[in-house]
C-alpha cells in the first residue's frame, strides 16, 4: 500500500521541543536542546523537521517552552518554506496556559494543553515526535503500516543488542508486531521473536488515531498519580487496552538505514558529530535522496590559506562550514561551524567548533566542544591536561572538554 498525499494531509505533527536539556549543559544554558548546533551547519531540530517535510507531513506545530528565543529565530529564518495556500505550515506554539495556569509538566501534559489545536485542524492521525534526535525516517511508511494493521497507536522502535537494551524502554511484541508489554530499562529484556539477542527499543516517536489520543490524554490529566509522561504513563495503558503496534526503524526502504542517535548527553553529542566525518559514514548528510535542510545563510566558501607567517593551512577528514578561514592552522577529524577562524600554528583535533569562534595563534585543542562565538586566546591548550581542564571547564566521563563562550581562558 503506497501512501497518498491525501493521507499525509490528514496527519497533524506535534513536535515537542520544550525540554531543558540538563544533561547537555553548558550547551543548553541559553538555548533549548533542539536548537543546539550540530554537524557544522545544522541545529538538532533540523533532522526531525526535514523528516516531516520530506514525508509530506507538512502541518507541524512546534511546542516550545524553555530558553526558546534561539529556537524561534531559527525556525522563522530556516523553515518558512511551506505554502499556507496548500495548508502547509511550521508554527511555533509556546505554552498557552489555557486550562491550568502552569508550564508543561511532561510530554503528555504538553499535548493535553494543546488539544485545542486538534479541534481546529481535525486530523485523522497525530504524529508526536521529539526534536532532539539525529536520524532519517520516512514517516509515510509508518503511516502505511499503521493503516494496514488497523492500529490505534504505532510506536517507532529500533533494534538494539540485548546487552544495551537495559538503557531503553523495551517493547515485547508478538509475531504480528503487536505490542504485548513494555518495560522501562529492564534487567532481563525480552528479545524480538525469532532472535536470541536483539530487542526493540522505543525512540519516542508515536502515531495515534486522533480519538484514541484525546481519550487517553483526558484520562491521564484526571489521574492525580500520573507523571504526565507519554512513555511512562499513557503508552503502557494503551498497550493494555488498545491495538498498539511496533514499527521498526530498520524496516526495508527507510532512508536512514536504521541509524538513530539520542544526542541528549555531552558524550553522545560529541560522538554523533564524529560519526559524520568518516569516508563512508553510517549517517551520510550528503545523501540527495533525503536532504537535511539547514539555515546555511549567505556565507562565502571555506578558505584554507597560508598565514602571514608563511605557514600553510591544512585540514583532513573534517567538515568545514561556509565562511571558515584556516590561516596557517591544522584541522584534523573535526567539525567546524560557520565563520570560524583558525590562525597560525594552531592545531584542532577531534573537536566540534561551533560558529563564530575565533581561535588564535599557537592554540592546541583536542577532543573538545566549543560553544558559538568563543574567543580562544593565543597559546591556549585544551584537551591535554585533564586536571587543569577539569578545574576550568565541564569534562565528561569520556574526557570530552566542553568550553562555553563565557568561560575564563
Amino acid at each position: 500500500m503506497a501512501i497518498t498525499r491525501d493521507h499525509a494531509g490528514q496527519v497533524l505533527t506535534l513536535l515537542l521541543a520544550g525540554g531543558q536539556g540538563q544533561r547537555l549543559r553548558p550547551l543548553t544554558e541559553r538555548r533549548a536542546k533542539p536548537s543546539v548546533p550540530f554537524g557544522g551547519v545544522y541545529r538538532i531540530i533540523d533532522f526531525t523537521l526535514s523528516n516531516c517535510v520530506n514525508s509530506f507531513f507538512r502541518q507541524i506545530f512546534v511546542l516550545t517552552q524553555y530558553e526558546s528565543v534561539t529556537l524561534h529565530r531559527h525556525i522563522r529564518e530556516t523553515w518558512s518554506i511551506l505554502s499556507p495556500a496548500l495548508d502547509e505550515f511550521v508554527d511555533i506554539v509556546p505554552p498557552q496556559q489555557r486550562l491550568p495556569s502552569r508550564w508543561y509538566q511532561g510530554t503528555a501534559d504538553a499535548v493535553f494543553q494543546n488539544l485545542y489545536l486538534l479541534e481546529q485542524e481535525r486530523p485523522s492521525w497525530v504524529l508526536v515526535v521529539g526534536g532532539d534526535h539525529v536520524y532519517r525516517m520516512d514517516y509515510g511508511m509508518l503511516l502505511d503500516e499503521h493503516i494496514q494493521c488497523d492500529a490505534d497507536t504505532s510506536i517507532v522502535c529500533i533494534e538494539v543488542d540485548q546487552e544495551d537494551a537495559r538503557q531503553f524502554g523495551i517493547m515485547s511484541v508478538d509475531e504480528s508486531r503487536r505490542i504485548t508489554g513494555f518495560s522501562e530499562k529492564p534487567e532481563d529484556p525480552k528479545p524480538i521473536p525469532g532472535s536470541e539477542d536483539r530487542c526493540l527499543a522505543s525512540i519516542g516517536v508515536y502515531l495515534f488515531n486522533t480519538e484514541v489520543l484525546v481519550r487517553a490524554l483526558v484520562r491521564d490529566a484526571k489521574d492525580p498519580h500520573s507523571t504526565n509522561d507519554l512513555g511512562h504513563d499513557v503508552i503502557p495503558k494503551l498497550i493494555e487496552e488498545r491495538d498498539v503496534f511496533a514499527y521498526n526503524l530498520n524496516s526495508e526502504g527507510q532512508p536512514g538505514g536504521g541509524y538513530w542517535r539520542d544526542v541528549g548527553t555531552l558524550d553522545s553529542y560529541w560522538q554523533a558529530n564524529m560519526d559524520l566525518i568518516s569516508r563512508h559514514p553510517e549517517f551520510d548528510i550528503y545523501s540527495k535522496d533525503w536532504p537535511i535542510r539547514s539555515g546555511t545563510g549567505h556565507r562565502p566558501p571555506a578558505k584554507i590559506c597560508i598565514s602571514t607567517e608563511g605557514t600553510m593551512g591544512r585540514f583532513e577528514q573534517s567538515l568545514l562550514a561556509g565562511g571558515v578561514v584556516v590561516s596557517g592552522g591544522t584541522v584534523e577529524r573535526s567539525i567546524i561551524g560557520p565563520r570560524v577562524e583558525v590562525h597560525n600554528e594552531s592545531t584542532i583535533d577531534e573537536c566540534v567548533i561551533m560558529g563564530g569562534t575565533h581561535i588564535g595563534k599557537d592554540v592546541r585543542l583536542r577532543r573538545a566542544v566549543l560553544e558559538e562565538s568563543t574567543h580562544i586566546p593565543d597559546g591556549t591548550v585544551i584537551g591535554y591536561d585533564p586536571e587543569h581542564d577539569r578545574e576550568r571547564f565541564t569534562m565528561t566521563e569520556n574526557g570530552i572538554v566542553v568550553v562555553p563562550n563565557r568561560a575564563p581562558l
